[in-house]
């Protein structure tokens, strides 16, 4: 009984800590993307007021 216990609690902390990771990767990438975004946002506003004067 008691290894089957330990086997699942082992188990559970292992799938807690995936998710973790999952969610750790995925607020990376949205970083990335927001970064991108801003960066492409700032070009354009460079861009547009060159082009203003």
């Amino acid at each position: 009984m008691y290894n089957d216990y330990a086997l699942a609690a082992e188990r559970a902390l292992e799938l807690r800590r995936e998710a973790g990771e999952a969610r750790l990767v995925h607020r990376l990438a949205s970083a990335r993307r927001w970064s991108r975004l801003a960066s492409w946002a700032q070009d354009h506003a460079a861009r547009a007021s060159r082009h203003l004067g």
